[in-house]
This record gives structure tokens, C-alpha cells and sequence, in this order.
């Protein structure tokens, strides 16, 4: 099933190859015009997202995922890539298999965001124990004073207080910090976010469609592209991107037809930014305080993106009604190798156990990585090495094409006592692990191998380094 793919309790739906004329009528007006229901029942159109989106063969797949997610009572997490720039204006957050039943994006048991696959990798995340966020107010196109626009962002800091007691939700987990920026020049904001070094970018203001990724505007007098924006967030390592502005979502129509990644949100993504949330359509001011404040919440509870926007969209629902366009306005985007965790804890070390296997005279085994260029060898330990791009991990790779968490390599051993122990390679990576025994490579994805000794490996591409996997018996003297 080339356009489904499984990693561990990740379902990926990759929707390619369709245009909006090959639709529904009903959803060739709903693409025109996202709040333009009319008599057209919500639930109708939902239901026939969910048929154009799920063939017979993805429902199977589906189906299956979402019980082995049941089995091990964790979500489902979904990511659609619609790549077709006429119907990414669809709301998808409403498919609906059954009548009856949840929209995907409501579903308790189901992660849904929307993702792109032509992503720039993602930059090395910070670790640290406290949430820092930035929120800045920007031009809303209406006549306020500077100290209405302050007590604004006042009043939206406070939405990060800890929650009341009739929300549902687990007391704050995380401690945080929250700076305010009004109506800041783009000079201003990029020595904010240089120097602060934030978690979340928060912004409400006016936002604008345009080729160039949308428009943000700042103050009466400047405006910042998404191109620019994206630029100092990936910079500034900045891990969620926060626009409560209207079209955020929404790509750029020219001449009739709408042009390929020029949301706001996909050029975020697509420059590496881990998560975006943006609009789709216009949202109301209360609306988009109603949704940031129950975002918020959920955050600082320690919660992922993807389940805090579902949580947040299910009180948006509970204010303004099902059948209102209100809880489908916010669309959120995750970049492919992210967790959905804002803060990324640095793992305490663990005592490990010695690589001989008993004490005493004989040979004890060592096995690994060895760059013939650099003169390196990397043990493999028995139990689990990590190879990854990130510092975080056993064996460090940085090159751009291998991912934060790339692979796995971990000692096996057999069910008995006449099987023989093995080293396995698990690949879980995005662009896959190529693998030679002599002059012939073949790429690993989201599988297991036994390595062999002599094995070559290269992460991530064959530009990359080539690593040698050996095992080596050394002498063992007993005291």
C-alpha cells in the first residue's frame, strides 16, 4: 500500500493526484467558500470528505491501526498531506466515517494534523524544564490605543494561568514564562525571538493571504511575510508557531487558481518549523480567544500539540455548536520527525552493565561502527544504541538528510539455548537506512535487519557517511 504508512502508532495518509474538479459539487463550493454551508449539513459533508480521503484498501489499514492503538491504550496519530493546492482549502477535520460518529479531528481516540513530506529537517531542539512563550499583538485593522492593545495581551497571558476547577484537566505539569510584544517593528521582533529563546511564537492580529506565504501585519506600518517569518522561527528554534490571524491556513488564489504552498502554515513547515496552528477562514476575536485559552491550558498540563488542539476544538465546539464553522477553523500542521512534545528533557544517565558476559578467563565479543575515513569506531553496546542527527542520542550522524531520532541498533538474543545471538538494525527514520554487503545497497525503511559483519550502512542517503558494521572476540583475563 504505497500511500499508507505505519511507524509504530503513527498512521501517515498521504492524499495525492486529485484536483477539485473531480469532486463533488458540494465540495467544489465548500473549497470557494469554507464558511458557506447554507442548507448543506455538516455531518453530509463530512462523510463525503471521509469517503473521497479512505479507499477500501486505507479503511482495512485504518482500522487495523486504530486497534492495535486501542490495544495499547494510546491514539492514533493521523497526519494528511494533501498536496493538491485547490482542495487543501477543504475542512478535513471534519471527516466523519459513520453518521454518528466523531470528526476525525474530534475523535478521542485519534492525533489528526495535517503534514507536508517536502520539509526541511527539522533544526536541534533545546532541552529544558520550562516553557517560554511570546506572544505578540499585532495590527487588528481596528481603531484601538496602544493600552487597549496592552491589556490585550495581558488578558491572553492570563489564559495560561492554571486551569479552573469546572475544566477537565490534569493540575500544570510545566513552569513557564511569558513575554509580550505590541505592535513590534520586524527589526524588534527579530531581536525578540534571537534572544529569548522561546518554545512558542503566539500572534494576534490581522493576517493577509499572499504568494509569498501570507502576511502577517505587525503594526500600521509593517507587515512581515511568511517566507521572512519562517526564517528567524527556524533560526530562534522556535517549536510551535501560534497564528491566531484569519487565512493563515488558506493558500493564495491568482487569476482563478490557487497557487502551491502559499499558506502561511505550509511555508512555515515546509522551512522546518516542528508545528504551526493557523486559521482557515476569517475567525472571530472571541473565537480566537476561546480557542487560545483552552490551547492553552491543555500545554502547560504537559499535553502533545496534536491533543491539545483536539481539546481546544472540543471547546470550541461546546461554545459555538456543532454546525457552526467556529471548531474547524483552526488547522494544525506538524513537521514529519516531531514528537508533538514542546519541551525535550535530557535523559538522566543510566548505570550500564558491563560489556563482558562473566568473569573469568576466555574471548568477549564487541561489535561496532567503524569510519574508515575519520579512523573512528563507535562500540554498540549491548542493549540499545541510538544513531540520530540530534546530540541526544548514542551515535551521532549530523548530516542534514539523517533524522533527529534515525535508528536503532540493540543486541538480541535468542529464544534458546541452541539459537545463535544477533545485532539488529531497526530503521525509524524518514529517509531510510541503506545497507551493502559487497557493491549492492538496498534501502531499509521502517524495518528490521541483522546486521552481518561487514555490513556497510549509510544513513539517511547515499551522499552520507559509510560506516562499517564489525565484531571483534578480545581476550578476557580474570582476577
Amino acid at each position: 500500500m504505497p500511500a499508507l504508512q505505519f511507524v509504530r502508532d503513527r498512521l501517515e495518509v498521504v492524499q495525492t493526484g486529485h484536483d477539485a474538479a473531480s469532486l463533488d459539487p458540494m465540495l467544489a463550493i465548500n473549497a470557494a467558500s469554507p464558511t458557506g454551508y447554507g442548507s448543506v449539513l455538516m455531518q453530509d459533508l463530512g462523510l463525503q470528505l471521509w469517503r473521497w480521503l479512505f479507499s477500501a484498501s486505507l479503511q482495512r489499514s485504518f482500522a487495523l491501526g486504530q486497534g492495535l492503538a486501542l490495544g495499547q491504550r494510546e491514539q492514533l496519530r493521523i497526519s494528511l498531506d494533501v498536496r493538491d493546492p485547490n482542495v487543501i482549502n477543504l475542512p478535513w477535520e471534519i471527516a466523519t466515517p459513520q453518521p454518528g460518529q466523531p470528526a476525525i479531528a474530534l475523535d478521542p481516540h485519534l492525533a489528526f494534523s495535517r503534514t507536508s513530506s517536502d520539509v526541511m529537517p527539522l533544526a536541534q531542539r533545546r532541552a529544558n524544564n520550562q516553557l517560554k512563550l511570546v506572544i505578540v499583538i499585532g495590527d487588528d485593522a481596528a481603531d484601538q490605543s496602544l493600552l487597549d492593545l496592552h491589556t490585550e495581551a495581558l488578558a491572553l497571558a492570563q489564559a495560561f494561568n492554571p486551569p479552573r476547577q469546572d475544566f477537565v484537566l490534569q493540575e500544570p505539569t510545566i513552569d513557564y514564562q511569558i513575554d509580550t510584544l505590541v505592535q513590534p517593528s520586524p527589526e524588534e521582533l527579530i531581536e525578540c525571538l534571537d534572544r529569548g529563546d522561546y518554545h512558542v511564537f503566539l500572534y494576534l492580529g490581522h493576517g493577509l493571504t499572499a504568494p509569498d506565504g501570507g502576511e502577517l501585519q505587525l503594526s500600521p506600518e509593517y507587515r512581515l511575510s511568511g517566507a521572512e517569518l519562517a526564517q528567524v522561527l527556524v533560526r530562534s528554534c522556535v517549536s510551535l508557531a501560534l497564528i491566531n490571524a484569519c487565512w493563515g491556513a488558506r493558500s493564495h488564489c491568482h487569476q482563478g487558481r490557487a497557487l502551491r504552498r502559499s499558506s502561511l502554515a505550509e511555508t512555515l513547515i515546509h522551512h522546518g518549523v516542528p508545528a504551526v496552528i493557523a486559521m482557515r477562514d476569517a475567525i472571530a476575536d472571541d473565537e480566537a480567544r476561546s480557542f487560545t485559552a483552552a490551547l492553552a491550558q491543555a500545554i502547560i498540563s504537559g499535553l502533545p500539540i496534536d491533543s491539545a488542539v483536539a481539546i481546544a476544538r472540543q471547546q470550541l465546539l461546546t461554545l459555538y455548536k456543532f454546525n457552526q464553522p467556529a471548531w474547524t477553523l483552526p488547522v494544525l500542521y506538524m513537521h514529519p520527525e516531531f514528537d508533538g512534545h514542546l519541551l525535550e528533557y535530557r535523559q538522566p544517565i543510566v548505570t550500564e552493565l558491563p560489556d563482558e558476559t562473566g568473569f573469568g578467563d576466555g574471548e568477549t565479543e564487541y561489535a561496532y561502527l567503524h569510519d574508515r575515513e575519520q579512523g573512528q569506531r563507535l562500540t554498540i553496546r549491548r542493549g540499545v544504541m541510538r544513531v540520530g542527527r540530534t546530540e541526544d542520542n548514542d551515535i551521532v550522524v549530523p548530516e542534514r538528510w539523517v533524522s533527529s531520532q534515525h535508528a536503532e541498533i540493540f543486541f538480541r538474543q535468542p529464544q534458546d539455548r541452541l539459537g545463535e545471538h544477533s545485532y539488529v538494525l531497526r530503521d525509524r527514520s524518514r529517509y531510510g537506512t541503506l545497507v551493502a554487503m559487497r557493491s549492492t545497497w538496498r534501502k531499509v525503511h521502517h524495518q528490521e535487519i541483522i546486521l552481518q559483519p561487514g555490513m556497510r550502512l549509510k544513513f539517511g542517503s547515499s551522499h552520507g557517511r559509510t560506516l562499517e558494521f564489525l565484531i571483534e572476540m578480545r581476550s578476557v583475563t580474570g582476577l
